[in-house]
């Protein structure tokens, strides 16, 4: 036991609290699980969804894994160590799932359209599952646009505002003032400029995600010590060098706050954005399913936004942490 568990890395209190921490995580999961699975074919749905055996099917497949896990995790090092850690949350899903499928499908306490059970979701997936793929596909491509297009604009105007003070005087009211306006509220003057509405949608979402990637770096370059300036300059810096070497670095820390302000505003608005004639995307494909009344398809597409949306977030959170990794120990 003693091998398995420092297989595990962990120390020597964690050690002895290893071994049946596994176990429990590994049985109660498998045991939610397979509770959601045979509640799923077992008892009759109040109003057909479909997909009930693919959803107790990967339910059972789930429970059946947890199984194995619960009594070979010791062995499995960096597995072993993140089924120790999420095995409460896979606990709580499980369980989850199985009062999900009660209250809907088989009591009908929330009742259809307005709620779905977990297999009337996964059957949203494989009936309508290529549409779907051409939609976030879409909306990728109006997010990369506008949110990237966003951060670079905001980037370099928070950089000349913390920078210049001159500047700083006349733009940070200007800033301040245009801030706090919600970015769905400038959809009557995107039409006037803008020729398109792909167009109009990517300003959107720009402005969304810009404003508070500006107005972080503006604080962070404002917020660093003037002497380092001051030393740079004695020792022969340009006002070039400075920026490259101690503005841009020093102000990080408030740039990747605005980066995750930024990227939560811009999914907020992102389906406002595809409502604007938009003939793809999984905003226009809520607002489609919605006028028919077609609501497990908008729950089933609101979990692949906020999956998207929680996949960039920690894809934001690894650049940041390799960017910043200098932090460490410093902070």
């Amino acid at each position: 036991m003693t091998n398995a568990t420092h297989a595990l890395g962990l120390g020597d209190r964690e050690r002895r609290l290893a071994a049946p921490t596994l176990w429990i995580h590994g049985l109660l999961a498998a045991l939610t699980f397979a509770t959601a699975a045979i509640i799923t074919v077992a008892l009759p749905d109040v109003v057909p969804w479909g997909s009930a055996g693919l959803f107790a099917a990967l339910t059972g497949a789930a429970a059946l894994a947890f199984l194995v896990l619960a009594f070979t995790a010791n062995h499995l090092g960096r597995i072993g160590r993140g089924f120790v850690h999420y095995g409460p949350w896979l606990v709580a899903i499980g369980a989850w799932l199985a009062l999900w499928e009660l209250t809907t499908a088989k009591f009908g306490w929330l009742p259809k359209p307005f709620f779905s059970p977990p297999h009337g979701l996964l059957n949203v997936y494989v009936t309508d599952g290529p549409r779907l793929l051409i939609c976030v596909a879409y909306t990728l491509r109006l997010w990369v646009l506008g949110f990237g297009s966003g951060i670079v604009a905001g980037y370099a105007l928070g950089l000349a505002l913390g920078w210049s003070r001159r500047f700083s005087y006349w733009g940070m009211p200007i800033l301040k003032l245009i801030g706090p306006v919600p970015a769905t509220a400038w959809i009557p003057v995107t039409f006037y400029f803008f020729p398109t509405t792909f167009g109009a949608s990517v300003f959107i979402v720009a402005l969304a995600s810009g404003i508070p990637v500006a107005i972080l770096t503006a604080a962070g370059v404002s917020a660093i010590n003037r002497a380092y300036y001051d030393v740079g300059r004695v020792l022969g810096a340009s006002d070039r060098y400075l920026i490259r070497k101690v503005a841009i670095p020093a102000s990080l820390p408030h740039v990747f706050v605005g980066l995750f302000m930024g990227l939560y505003y811009s999914f907020a608005v992102l389906v406002v954005a595809e409502m604007l004639g938009a003939k793809f995307g999984l905003g226009w494909y809520i607002q489609f399913q919605t006028a028919y009344s077609g609501y497990a398809n908008v729950y089933a597409t609101l979990l692949i936004m906020a999956l998207l949306c929680s996949g960039v977030i920690r894809l934001l959170f690894l650049v940041r942490d390799r960017l910043l990794v200098w932090q460490k120990g410093f902070i």
